[in-house]
């Protein structure tokens, strides 16, 4: 099963999204904060990375601009995932590179169909 990044703040976002994946099978990787998570994703190479937009320090769409130009992680999908809900937020992450874009609270159904849209 892929290997998948969360990178979130809240703990319990971390926990519930861990308990998600972890019951389809999925290995799951954490980080709390968006440098954490940058260089998580630079050294295990994940196969997803599931960003939340709101963070300590720099942004997650920042983090996922970075990610998406890097020539170490450029190849790794990212989905945001965040209580924000607008279009332009959507929009703006896609202008960053997200591939998805799931709001909370998230829903299971919703959540795996970005990542398997993200992993085609």
């Amino acid at each position: 099963m892929p290997r998948v990044l969360i990178v979130d703040d809240s703990p319990a976002d971390l926990r519930e999204l861990t308990a998600l994946l972890t019951r389809r099978g999925y290995e799951v990787l954490q980080a709390s904060d968006a440098e954490s998570g940058l260089l998580a994703a630079r050294d295990q190479q994940p196969d997803l990375v599931l960003m939340d937009i709101v963070l300590p320090g720099t942004n997650g769409f920042q983090a996922t601009r970075q990610l998406s130009r890097a020539l170490g992680t450029s190849h790794i999908p990212v989905v945001l995932v965040s209580n924000k809900d607008q279009a332009v937020d959507r929009i703006w992450g896609e202008r960053q590179g997200a591939k998805g874009y799931v709001t909370k609270p998230v829903r299971e159904a919703e959540l795996f169909a970005a990542i398997d849209q993200a992993l085609l």
